[in-house]
């Protein structure tokens, strides 16, 4: 008989998974999704989240010379991620208009909460990642393993 017990690792991992299979679905020829993080999420949390996962970003893409096309929204994220790409010397354009010889990497996030978490993921042509976060009072802590998916 097999049972099924459900933990809080194997919850944060199926969300993951849910989180990349979604962003497969998302990114394709025509580019990538608009980002979108919910308002509720503070200032404190959204600047951990993004500085964790633009060093994480860093690993991937290269150093900070290159230029990031941003999509972005309205809630506190949207700041927190463009503040910590620049931190980390990314140059942002958000018009989608670069210079033809310094392509842009395109860069588009999605922020959903989930009981008592915060899944995150980062999506370009070329990688995306996943993690899950648990808010406290004076920022936020990853609940989950990194999640790399490199497309061919």
């Amino acid at each position: 008989m097999l049972s099924f017990r459900a933990s809080p690792i194997r919850l944060v991992a199926v969300c993951s998974l849910a989180l990349i299979l979604a962003g497969c679905q998302a990114v394709g020829t025509g580019g990538l999704t608009t980002s979108e993080a919910p308002a509720e999420i503070s200032v404190p949390a959204a600047s951990a989240i993004a500085g964790d996962l633009v060093s994480r970003l860093a690993e991937q893409i290269g150093p900070g010379t290159r230029t990031v096309s941003l999509k972005q929204d309205s809630s506190a994220f949207g700041p927190a991620f463009e503040a910590a790409l620049r931190g980390w010397g990314y140059a942002i354009v958000t018009d989608e208009k670069t210079d033809a010889s310094k392509p842009a990497v395109p860069l588009a996030y999605a922020v959903a909460t989930f009981e008592d978490r915060v899944l995150v993921r980062l999506s370009t042509a070329k990688v995306e990642l996943a993690r899950a976060y648990t808010v406290t009072t004076a920022g936020a802590q990853p609940a989950s393993a990194l999640s790399v998916m490199q497309r061919g």
